[in-house]
């Protein structure tokens, strides 16, 4: 019997490498601008976005966006999130249009999430 190479199986994790890779991610995903569309009821939806740099403001930036897109909006304070801009309505591409274009955001910084 001892001639014989009986090699035991050992316990293998196939997320192991997406784990690993995750951590890298998420240090590095601080640097995306996360636009996200929510559905509300019927068809209202709610257009958030997180991530902005805290030196910009917030308000301003609000401000501009409700005047381009003729929508309401708030700005809501999130303990895990941070400062959240709301809009109404689906701006989800306008959104990204507007930021890359007033030279906030680069379009490789960008991640458009919803339906």
């Amino acid at each position: 019997m001892s001639d014989l190479d009986i090699q035991i199986p050992t316990a293998f994790d196939p997320f192991a490498e997406a784990n690993a890779g995750d951590s890298g991610a998420a240090a590095g995903s601080k640097d995306y601008v996360h636009v996200r569309s929510q559905q509300r009821n019927g068809r209202k939806s709610l257009t958030t976005v997180q991530g902005l740099k805290k030196e910009f403001s917030y308000s301003k930036i609000l401000k501009d966006l409700k005047k381009e897109f003729c929508c309401n909006g708030t700005v809501v304070q999130d303990p895990e999130l941070g400062q959240v801009i709301q809009l109404q309505g689906d701006q989800r591409k306008n959104v990204s249009n507007f930021l890359v274009q007033a030279g906030i955001v680069k379009k490789e910084h960008i991640k458009i999430h919803g339906f």
